[in-house]
């Protein structure tokens, strides 16, 4: 029987929600599933000391290494890292890091097919560099190279009296320009930043919003679509759900949005995340993904553009959802790796 394994920086699973959705899914389709975290490897056996859901009850079980691994969460130490490092060299990880969102735009501009979907964008190595900006598109966004979920995200406008007006989340700040290089030169000093034109986005009641299109791959390793949803702001500026925004449902939210025309809509958001993420694994050489989180925004022209792609998209009070498809790709990716190796020693 195929073996799957979830690889978690927590020892214990019980707080692991995923983890339950996921064994619950694997006895479903009869493969076996165990939790494990980085301390519980014992690579001179190829044991692990893993948790087993059994009989309505998560149990210590030593077994064999997992034929598939589920790597849902990064390492937290150097040692996890290096026992990470091991384990990825014997043992397929679903998972794969896309890189930064300057490296990942990188990709997709080389890429060609999608990359008139690209929203300007351009890394911050100077304060010119956003002066020089700013008088170009006169609203613009800045956000970190690497994570955020809505955080440390700035809006910035140029007003009529040359001053600059500053956003980011509650917090609303009016500089001059002086005082605006100032912040700049504050920021780029403590972490890499990007800056990108700002994209009008908005509902008929104001709202700033975008779409999340979550893609996942199925038990033939195919990318199909988990769930598509709007993100509306809480505060007019950022959607983000983690800063205050909250998730509507696709379908009333496309006909309250674009009447008669919300089926088209539809059919482009599903065509668009099933052919990017196609085409977007396409661009790494030798990696392959379990799943995508694309987040793309409609102007009013109906125009669609690319805000940026997630590896590693959440999924919360979605557990089970996302565990249907996440199990029969593990298993998948279990059943191609023995055929692979079948071959080799053949």
């Amino acid at each position: 029987m195929t073996l799957i394994g979830m690889l978690h920086y927590r020892k214990r699973p019980h707080e692991v929600k995923k983890a339950f959705a996921c064994a619950s899914i694997a006895k479903m389709n009869g493969v076996a599933f165990v939790y494990f975290s980085y301390g519980s490897v014992d690579f001179a056996n190829k044991k692990i000391n893993g948790w087993v859901f059994s009989e309505g009850h998560w149990t210590q079980r030593e077994m064999n290494f997992p034929d598939s691994i589920i790597n849902i969460s990064p390492p937290k130490t150097s040692k996890q890292s290096v026992i990470r490092k091991a384990l990825k060299r014997t043992i397929p990880f679903i998972s794969h890091s896309i890189g930064n969102k300057m490296s990942v735009f990188g990709r997709i501009e080389e890429g060609g097919a999608f990359s008139h979907f690209l929203i300007p964008t351009q890394s911050i190595t100077k304060v010119e560099d956003v002066v020089s900006f700013i008088k170009k598109h006169t609203r613009l966004v800045i956000k970190p190279h690497s994570g955020s979920k809505g955080r440390s995200i700035f809006f910035i406008t140029l007003m009529k009296d040359n001053r600059i007006r500053c956003i980011s989340g509650l917090d609303e700040t009016l500089y001059t320009l002086k005082e605006f290089e100032d912040f700049i030169q504050r920021l780029i000093h403590q972490q890499k930043y990007l800056i990108q034109p700002f994209i009008e986005c908005r509902t008929n009641a104001g709202l700033t919003y975008d779409f999340r299109l979550h893609v996942q791959k199925d038990a033939s390793g195919k990318w199909i679509v988990n769930l598509i949803y709007p993100r509306v702001s809480g505060n007019k500026l950022t959607s983000n759900i983690s800063s205050g925004g909250y998730r509507g449902e696709l379908i009333p939210f496309l006909v309250e949005e674009f009447g008669e025309d919300y089926f088209n809509i539809k059919q482009l958001l599903e065509y668009f995340a099933v052919s990017f993420a196609s085409h977007f694994e396409s661009l790494y050489k030798n990696r392959s993904f379990d799943e995508l989180g694309i987040d793309v925004a409609l102007d009013q022209n109906q125009r669609l553009w690319i805000y940026e792609v997630n590896w590693r998209p959440g999924s919360k009070n979605r557990e089970f959802s996302v565990a249907k498809n996440l199990i029969p790709y593990a298993k998948y990716v279990a059943e191609s790796n023995r055929k692979r190796e079948a071959k080799w020693k053949d």
